[in-house]
C-alpha cells in the first residue's frame, strides 16, 4: 500500500511539473484556439525575428502544426502544456534534389511547416500578448494548424478520410489539452477560435463552395466541443497570389457573409499587414504579430458589442 501511495504521489508531481509553475496560482483560464493553414502556422514568421516578451511565460500553450495530413512529422508539444513560445520545425519528408546531394522539401504535401530550420510562430503570439496587455487575464492557447490545407481536402468534418483529418486533429487536440489541464487542476473555458485560412480555397473549384463549407465546419466544431456560442474570428491573407488571384475576394466575401449573420463571428481584415515579397504568400514576423493583434482587437470589440446588446 505504501508503495502504491509513493507511486501515485510521484505521478501527481510529474503532472504538476508539465504546467509552468505560475499557472498553478489560478485554477481557471480562458482558452483560445488558433487554426488554419500556413499563415496560421506562421510559415515565414521566423523565430529569430520575434521580440522577446517575459509575459509569454504566463500563457499556457499547446500546439500541433505541420503538413497535411497530421502525422508523426508534425511539430508538437508532445501532449504536454508548456509556455507560449515559437515552435520548432517538424521533420517533414525530404527528397534528394539532384547530384549535389542537397535535400529539398516537397515530397507529396510535406512543406516543412516553417520556412527556416529554427522554426517560427503564428498569430498566437501577437494575439496573446495583446490580450494579456489589455486584460491581464490568465490565458491558454491551443494551436492546430497545417500548411496548404483547404476546406474540402482537409477540414471537412463529414469526410472520415484524409479530407477531414485536420478537422479531427483540431477537435482531438483541443479535447486532449482541456483534459490534461483538468487533470492538473486548471479549468479551461473556451472563448474563441482564431481561423486564418482560405488561400488554398481561392480557386475556381473551391471558392464557390467556401462559405457553406466553412459554415458547416464551424457548426460541427461548436457541436463537437460542446461550445454552441464559441466566437469565430475569420481572416485570410488578402494579398495571396501577389494581388492577382481573382478568387481571393470571393474568400473574403464568404468570410464577411458568415460574420454578418450572428453575434458569434467577426471578419478580421488583414490588409496592410506586412507580407514577404516577391510572392506575398505569407506574412512576415512583423506582419504575423500585427495580424495577431488585429484578432485580439476584433475579439474584444465583438465581446463588448455583445455585452451591450439587450
Amino acid at each position: 500500500m505504501r508503495r502504491k501511495t509513493q507511486v501515485r504521489a510521484a505521478f501527481v508531481l510529474a503532472c504538476l511539473l508539465l504546467i509552468p509553475r505560475d499557472a498553478l496560482h489560478g485554477d481557471e483560464r480562458e482558452l483560445i484556439l488558433v487554426a488554419g493553414q500556413s499563415n496560421a502556422v506562421g510559415f515565414d514568421a521566423y523565430a529569430v525575428e520575434l521580440p522577446a516578451d517575459p509575459a509569454d511565460k504566463d500563457v499556457l500553450f499547446w500546439w500541433r502544426c505541420g503538413d497535411p495530413p497530421p502525422d508523426e512529422h508534425d511539430s508538437t508539444c508532445r501532449g504536454r502544456w508548456t509556455s507560449l513560445q515559437p515552435q520548432p520545425r517538424g521533420n517533414p519528408l525530404a527528397r534528394d534534389s539532384g547530384a549535389s546531394g542537397e535535400r529539398a522539401f516537397g515530397l507529396g504535401r510535406q512543406y516543412g511547416n516553417f520556412g527556416k530550420p529554427e522554426g517560427g510562430f503564428g498569430p498566437e503570439m501577437g494575439l496573446a500578448r495583446e490580450l494579456r496587455a489589455r486584460e491581464g487575464k490568465p490565458l491558454a492557447i491551443v494551436k492546430v494548424a497545417f500548411s496548404g490545407t483547404g476546406m474540402r481536402t482537409d477540414w471537412n468534418p463529414a469526410d472520415r478520410g484524409d479530407g477531414g483529418a485536420c478537422y479531427r486533429a483540431l477537435v482531438s487536440e483541443t479535447k486532449a489539452a482541456i483534459a490534461a489541464a483538468h487533470a492538473q487542476g486548471v479549468a479551461l473555458h473556451l472563448r474563441a477560435l482564431v481561423w486564418v485560412q482560405g488561400e488554398s480555397d481561392a480557386n475556381a473549384q473551391d471558392s464557390p463552395r467556401y462559405e457553406q463549407a466553412l459554415r458547416t465546419m464551424l457548426s460541427s466544431l461548436r457541436k463537437d466541443l460542446d461550445a454552441p456560442q464559441l466566437i469565430a474570428l475569420l481572416g485570410v491573407n488578402t494579398r495571396f497570389g501577389n494581388d492577382r488571384n481573382p478568387f481571393v475576394p470571393k474568400i473574403v466575401e464568404a468570410q464577411q457573409a458568415i460574420a454578418s449573420t450572428g453575434n458569434c463571428c467577426a471578419y478580421v481584415d488583414t490588409a496592410g499587414a506586412e507580407t514577404l515579397p516577391p510572392t506575398h504568400t505569407h506574412f512576415t514576423a512583423a506582419g504575423t504579430l500585427d495580424v495577431g493583434r488585429r484578432f485580439a482587437a476584433a475579439l474584444r470589440k465583438l465581446e463588448a458589442a455583445n455585452a451591450e446588446s439587450p
